[in-house]
């Protein structure tokens, strides 16, 4: 099958175009020197430092700013604990007040009846223990019940034939709270084994 001729017209250059540049062609630089940054080059190499400068001011302002925080929140923080521990004094000296002021007329009353005194500090203690115990420090004067270290402070070792041994035998100075919350063990003294 024959080819069909090709309209070669399109090929060759218009008659208005400019000709083609003749004669000296600028040479191209030798490989290994490069010319330096035009003026409109913005990322050559002092392009890429400032940009590394900008993104560095920018990061030390931020930490700079992160330490400022902290540093703020832990004035905050420790301003606010100051404040609760005032408030959990001033709540737990208000709750001793009533105490204080029953033991002043406990011992008005004590040149009148003598032994209304014994009643009345017993009254007093009764409430003091009752303090306590709302603050969430219970009493504890139990005998008979087992050793417990936790709980417990020995100050003597008797020999006693009516106890199991290791359990208390005498309380003599209550313990208040339990576990963690403790404010002191109980002094107890201990059956001995035989």
């Amino acid at each position: 099958m024959p080819i069909p001729p090709q309209d070669r017209s399109s090929d060759l250059p218009p008659e208005a175009a400019p000709p083609p540049p003749q004669g000296d062609l600028p040479e191209p630089a030798p490989p290994g020197t490069e010319a330096g940054p035009g003026p409109d080059a913005a990322t050559g190499p002092a392009g890429a430092e400032d940009e590394y400068a900008a993104a560095l001011k920018e990061v030390e302002d931020r930490w700079r700013r992160a330490l400022a925080d902290l540093d703020n929140l832990r004035k905050r923080h420790a301003r606010e604990l100051d404040r609760e521990r005032g408030a959990e004094r001033a709540r737990t000296a208000a709750a001793l007040l009533p105490v204080i002021d029953n033991l002043e007329l406990a011992l008005g009353h004590a040149a009148s009846d003598p032994g209304a005194i014994v009643e009345g500090v017993r009254a007093v203690r009764d409430q003091a223990v009752s303090i306590l115990e709302r603050l969430g420090y219970e009493r504890h004067a139990e005998t008979g019940v087992p050793f417990d270290p936790s709980r417990h402070e020995v100050v003597g070792v008797v020999q006693d034939p009516d106890a199991e041994p290791n359990t208390v035998t005498q309380v003599l100075r209550p313990g208040y709270g339990e576990a963690e919350r403790q404010l002191r063990p109980a002094a107890v003294t201990v059956a001995k084994r035989e």
